[in-house]
């Protein structure tokens, strides 16, 4: 019997093997901010991420796969449904603890490499600089234990890490969100987004 996050893990993940090749697949879902894709979204996984941020799928985390599902639910997802909104980081609290708690059973080491990317990248996404220091040292370890043909794919990811890192270090948030939360910029911030980019 498929598990019910299974749907989910196989739009994101997609059916190559290699952490390369997933990534070849899948970076323009991942990191593409495409309407048809935030549409589709939408219509396939609304409903789960929903019962995710009311704290309804607990019972998914009898599985690393199914922990990993309710993550994404809560960190991946909104920022696809919600884009632009306030909602596309209203998990995110919750992302942060769960996967903390994952992280004390060893349930990030049960999963594939590039599955433990969107683990680690709750962190990345924390407005607070002890997680993103965690980031730091989850991705670091990622890229050490890669394959020689797959180091580059995980530099890359590293690198990504220390960037957002480096913004949390300086403004203690992500001045890009500022607008889409009514939060007021600094001048400095105002400086820092019009380089080219401080949105990520």
């Amino acid at each position: 019997m498929t598990q019910p996050w299974q749907p989910l893990l196989d739009w994101w993940f997609g059916a190559a093997t290699t952490a390369s090749e997933v990534a070849a697949t899948r970076n323009k879902l991942w990191f593409g901010k495409q309407d048809s894709q935030d549409s589709e979204a939408q219509e396939r996984f609304a409903e789960l991420v929903e019962q995710a941020l009311a704290g309804e799928l607990d019972a998914w985390h009898v599985h690393p796969e199914g922990w990993l599902a309710n993550v994404l639910l809560l960190d991946q997802l909104p920022r696809m449904i919600f884009r632009e909104s306030p909602r596309a980081f209203s998990g995110d609290l919750q992302a942060q603890a769960l996967v903390r708690e994952g992280l004390r059973f060893g349930w990030d080491i049960q999963l594939t490499p590039i599955q433990r990317v969107f683990v680690y990248i709750v962190f990345e996404h924390a407005e607070d600089l002890e997680q993103q220091e965690r980031a730091l040292a989850c991705f670091a370890e990622l890229h050490e234990q890669a394959a020689a043909a797959e180091r580059q794919l995980f530099a890359g990811y590293l690198d990504y890490a220390e960037r957002h890192q480096r913004v949390i270090a300086r403004f203690a948030r992500f001045p890009h969100r500022n607008s889409i939360l009514g939060r007021a910029s600094t001048p400095d911030e105002q400086a820092f987004l019009r380089e080219p980019g401080s949105g990520f």
